[in-house]
């Protein structure tokens, strides 16, 4: 093989690629069965032409009967008026049209034979269109489906991967942020709080202890017992720490 030919191959091949490519088979569908139907307008065209062409010669046949029954009671005639020469003549013209009659029924048979097929190619065909009109429905469906499979893929692909969904998971991530936030401002809060109370607490037993300290050194209340000097170095150990 030599190299055109090897790059015609080549060539050819990429073109039939794109050209499968760009079929689109609704449409191939729907123009197929438009092609089918004007065939059978042409084939019942082609029958109705043969039908007629059929009873034209069926009007010739029996025309050319006619003329040589005609004829043959000419030749009769002359013959009972005793002239044979005319009587010849008569029935030769006779003969011609039975001849003629002859061929035209021998043609009628063939033509009987061309019309019978045309009428079953044309039911065939028929039964085709209508078997390619319940197919192309089913096929259009089936196409229509996949196209709109093939495209809900794509989106959620591009969903997936795309920057949408990268737009949703940092939003996703800050929601969450903002959440943690806000629970350890509040758990924060909350301690602060606590703490506030239980040093309220504290001031109270405070103010007790400074007024009883106030009331002994007045002389409301009598003295206190001698104190432990183990206890009270334990206390000035607490007091100092």
């Amino acid at each position: 093989m030599g190299l055109f030919d090897r790059i015609w191959r080549a060539i050819r091949a990429n073109l039939n690629h794109l050209v499968g490519q760009l079929e689109d088979p609704e449409k191939i569908l729907e123009q197929t069965v438009i092609d089918m139907q004007d065939d059978l307008i042409r084939l019942r065209q082609a029958v109705a032409q043969a039908i007629a062409t059929q009873k034209r010669t069926e009007r010739q046949a029996s025309q050319a009967r006619t003329s040589a029954e005609e004829w043959y009671r000419r030749a009769q005639l002359a013959l009972t008026k005793s002239d044979e020469n005319l009587a010849r003549e008569a029935l030769a013209r006779r003969k011609s049209y039975v001849e003629t009659a002859n061929a035209m029924e021998a043609q009628l048979e063939q033509q009987g034979s061309v019309v019978k097929q045309l009428k079953q190619n044309m039911l065939k065909l028929e039964g085709k269109i209508s078997e390619a009109k319940t197919k192309k429905d089913m096929y259009i469906a089936r196409a229509r489906s996949a196209k709109a499979s093939e495209q809900l893929h794509e989106m959620l692909n591009r969903v997936g991967t795309g920057s949408a969904m990268g737009a949703f998971e940092r939003m996703e991530e800050k929601v969450l942020q903002l959440e943690a936030k806000s629970e350890a401002i509040a758990e924060l809060g909350g301690d602060d709080l606590e703490k506030r109370f239980e040093a309220l607490g504290q001031g109270d037993d405070l103010d007790a202890e400074l007024a009883a300290m106030k009331d002994q050194i007045s002389g409301k209340l009598p003295a206190a017992a001698p104190i432990d000097p183990e206890l009270e170095k334990l206390r000035s150990e607490i007091r100092g720490s």
